[in-house]
């Protein structure tokens, strides 16, 4: 490996604790081989979301993805069970499913034709007379691991990942209680944002220290000397009480109860209020370039409940137009000489803590050889 990307993954201390750590250095945001790195280390060796169970709920239903540069898709067989697969053609590489979801009896390539059955074995090879040393059963879709928690589903890249509930560790048994399964989806909405994927993590995990500056609506609400951050191995939990007595008039009819932020390592968040949940999925589209994708679910998703529901959407969407903004801002800044590393809050920022380190410990066990 390159010297100087080996001095840039040297030059973060992970043991240092968070009264004496500084953020990972800005060149870990700015420099290509570091994304190129994390497609291998980080996005294709964790469990990552690609779906909805409810998308999936009937055989053929399928979704395509993809997850570190390599296309999957994932689909229910005619057995009931979920299975993922790299949707590479065994012929000639094409995408054999090229929807983003849909529902088929089978998993035709529409280049040359060559047929999957929904549990990935290889039916039909056209014009296939006097090919020798061939076996059909040896053929088929390569399969991805697959697995459902909480109504969303994940696959992993990796050849012998830890279970799923594993991987989520003490969250599932905190997430449970909260009911996400009387919940409905409602709602998918998309930004795309002029900065790393690690600055939307970071600016999610600054324990709620940039609410006050940023959100004023959400500010109202939110007691800041309330606001709590506990860090687990993989995962971290901000929460606060809601006060809504003198909140903005909007933001307090749409947010009830107590919110609880989930961020499971390393780029999805839970996002938890009373009848509310949004999930984030962030997706890295470049070293300066990320997509984030909004699920929107309530627990009333009737025509009574539509307004208020589009209510609370809005005031979502409004709250990331805050947060792009800022990391756009952030993303421009560490390109710049001026900058090299920042301090971090004892109070606040734990979690942004936990995650560089987690993250440099995956990119330096990459960077061997």
């Amino acid at each position: 490996m390159d010297s100087s990307l080996q001095a840039l993954l040297a030059s973060y201390d992970t043991a240092l604790p968070l009264a004496e750590a500084r953020t990972i250095p800005g060149g870990f945001y700015t420099d290509p081989r570091v994304a190129t790195l994390e497609r291998r280390q980080v996005f294709g060796a964790t469990w990552q979301l690609v779906a909805r169970a409810d998308q999936l709920a009937t055989p053929g239903d399928y979704v395509t993805a993809e997850i570190a540069g390599e296309p999957i898709v994932v689909v229910r067989g005619n057995d009931g069970a979920l299975r993922a697969f790299y949707n590479v053609c065994r012929h000639h590489a094409a995408a054999v499913m090229t929807e983003p979801a849909g529902r088929a009896t089978r998993l035709r390539c529409p280049y040359h034709g060559w047929t999957y059955s929904l549990e990935g074995h290889l039916k039909v090879v056209p014009e296939w007379d006097g090919v020798c040393a061939f076996a059909r059963e040896d053929n088929g879709l390569v399969p991805v691991q697959v697995a459902a928690w909480e109504g969303l589903v994940f696959v992993h890249l990796g050849e012998s990942p830890p279970s799923l509930e594993a991987y989520v560790g003490r969250m599932v048994g905190m997430v449970t209680p909260l009911g996400l399964g009387e919940l409905r989806f409602v709602e998918r909405r998309e930004w795309t944002i002029a900065c790393n994927w690690k600055v939307f993590v970071d600016n999610y995990l600054d324990g709620g220290y940039h609410i006050p500056f940023l959100h004023r609506g959400l500010n109202s609400i939110l007691p800041f000397g309330e606001y709590t951050i506990e860090c687990f191995e993989r995962f971290c939990l901000q929460s606060s009480p809601i006060d809504t007595s003198g909140g903005d008039a909007v933001t307090s009819q749409v947010r009830k109860g107590r919110a609880q932020y989930f961020w499971l390592y390393p780029n999805l968040m839970l996002n938890w209020y009373e009848g509310y949940l949004d999930t984030n999925l962030v997706v890295p589209l470049g070293v300066d370039r990320m997509k984030v994708i909004f699920d929107f679910y309530f627990a009333g998703a009737g025509e009574d409940t539509q307004a208020r529901n589009a209510k609370s959407i809005e005031v979502s969407a409004g709250i990331q137009d805050e947060d792009h903004a800022i990391c756009e801002s952030v993303q421009r800044g560490l390109g710049s000489r001026a900058y090299g590393a920042g301090r971090l809050s004892v109070r606040r920022e734990a979690g942004e803590h936990l995650f560089h380190r987690l993250l440099v410990d995956d990119l330096r066990r990459g960077s061997v050889g």
